[in-house]
Parts: structure tokens; C-alpha cells; sequence
């Protein structure tokens, strides 16, 4: 087996895999959000560090929705691109800085489901990436932010793995650990792909640094910027009829932001 140390997100296709196993129940659950939180119809939605895309396409294509989104990542980018064009798809998204940047015209609705938002490493930039988003939703619009909170009682999940194939392209994924630094709020885990072709293997190891965040620090954050109202919590199990409540046990939450 080939081996590289790599920046996982150079590789858009085995990236869209991996990370596309929730897909079905993520869009279930944003289509039903669009309807219950949204004021008026939902007709363009946003995606901030949006990557292959692996949502913006299924809500336009399904949905019939224009779609936009950024990514520092140009490799993803150009992904997403080209397949929102070679579906004749309306909606691109751009290379750019979640952490400040501008659209032309807001959306009705955004989102961001998968942890995303955690590589925001201050609380500048992270108050810099709601303030952006407050530019970029309108008043009466929702942001959908799903990401991992930091239990402050309670064991929490440390390793993960998982597997993911499409055609004769299997993916072994497994993430663990490195370092966690509560002072610091600095997160680093090691991620590996082992990619199975076939007429080749290979593995790919990349490090993630992640900022944590409690639930109290969590709504301290969503408070400083005046714009957004936290509505709603969910979990990962994305069932828009059971809610939950953020406390020292909470772990995967999708929090649903909405534009005031």
C-alpha cells in the first residue's frame, strides 16, 4: 500500500465519499428545517465551507433550489463546480474565507453540518464567521450549524472509524486523538484514508486542528453576535420532531440559527 501525508481535502472524490454516508437523513432533515424555521419560501440556499458540494447538488438537483457556497480548499471547489455545470445545475460556489466575506444578493437559508466550522481557530474568527453569515442569510432565514461540543460531564467519543464504497472504490476511514488542550481550546486528531482501487491501494494521513467548544461556550458565542437567534437544537440523529436540549452532556448538535 501507497503511502502519503496529505491534506485530505486535495482528494474531492474520496473526500465526497467518506463523508456522505448521512446524506439522505442530513437532506431530510434541512428540507424539513427550510420548512418549519424559514419565514416565506426557500428558493437559494448557502453552504459555507461547502468542499465537493455533496449537499448543494442533491438539494438543487431534488429541490430545484439555486445554490451557493465558498471553500478556502480551490481543489474542491473546482469539484463541486463542474458538477453542479455537468448537471446543469443553477448555483457555484467560489473560493473564499468563511471567516470573512461578502455576497451579493442573502439567502434564504443556510447550513454547514459536519464539524466544518470547529477549523475557525480564535473566537475572532469565529464571531467573524456568524457576522458573515448574518450578511449572507435574510432576515427571516436559517442557519443549519452542525458540529461536536466538548462535554463537560460524561465520557466522550474520542476514536471513530467507518467504511464507505461506491463501485470498485472502497474507503476504510479511522480518526483519533492526538492532542486535546482545553486551555488553549485546540483540538488536533489524526485522520487516515486506506483507498481500495482496483489496481491500487493507498493511505492517506492527514492532521485536523479543531477548535472546542463547550455548550456554555457555545451560546456565548451565538450571543455576541445580535443577529441570529438560536431556535432550535438537534442532534445527529436529524429527526426535526425530537429537539433536544444543549447541557454538560451534549455532544452533536445541530443548532438552527435564525436571522433576526
Amino acid at each position: 500500500m501507497k503511502k502519503s501525508k496529505a491534506n485530505i481535502y486535495d482528494f474531492p472524490t474520496y473526500y465526497d465519499l467518506v463523508f456522505g454516508s448521512d446524506t439522505a437523513a442530513e437532506l431530510r432533515f434541512l428540507v424539513a428545517c427550510f420548512e418549519r424555521f424559514v419565514d416565506g419560501r426557500v428558493r437559494r440556499v448557502f453552504e459555507p465551507a461547502c468542499g465537493t458540494g455533496r449537499l448543494m447538488y442533491r438539494l438543487a438537483r431534488s429541490h430545484g433550489l439555486e445554490v451557493g457556497g465558498i471553500d478556502l480548499n480551490a481543489k474542491a471547489v473546482e469539484y463541486c463546480n463542474e458538477r453542479l455545470a455537468r448537471l446543469e445545475l443553477k448555483g457555484r460556489a467560489q473560493v473564499g474565507d468563511m471567516s470573512d466575506f461578502a455576497v451579493k444578493r442573502p439567502y434564504d437559508a443556510a447550513f454547514n453540518t459536519i464539524n466544518s466550522f470547529r477549523h475557525l481557530p480564535t473566537e475572532q474568527a469565529a464571531v467573524g464567521h456568524l457576522e458573515s453569515m448574518a450578511g449572507a442569510v435574510r432576515p427571516g432565514g436559517i442557519y443549519a450549524l452542525g458540529l461536536h461540543l466538548t462535554p463537560t460531564r460524561g465520557e466522550t467519543t474520542d476514536e471513530e472509524s467507518w467504511s464507505a464504497r461506491r463501485g470498485q472504490l472502497a474507503i476504510n476511514t479511522y480518526m483519533w486523538p492526538i492532542e486535546k488542550n482545553p486551555r488553549k481550546r485546540l483540538e488536533r486528531f489524526g485522520i487516515r484514508f486506506d483507498v481500495y482501487k482496483p489496481t491500487e491501494s493507498l493511505r492517506i494521513e492527514d492532521v485536523l486542528e479543531l477548535r472546542s467548544y463547550t455548550y456554555r461556550q457555545f451560546e456565548k458565542l451565538v450571543e455576541a453576535v445580535s443577529s441570529w437567534e438560536l431556535v432550535e437544537v438537534y442532534d445527529f440523529g436529524y429527526d426535526v420532531d425530537q429537539p433536544i436540549r444543549l447541557g454538560p452532556t451534549t455532544e452533536d448538535v445541530v443548532a438552527i440559527l435564525k436571522r433576526r
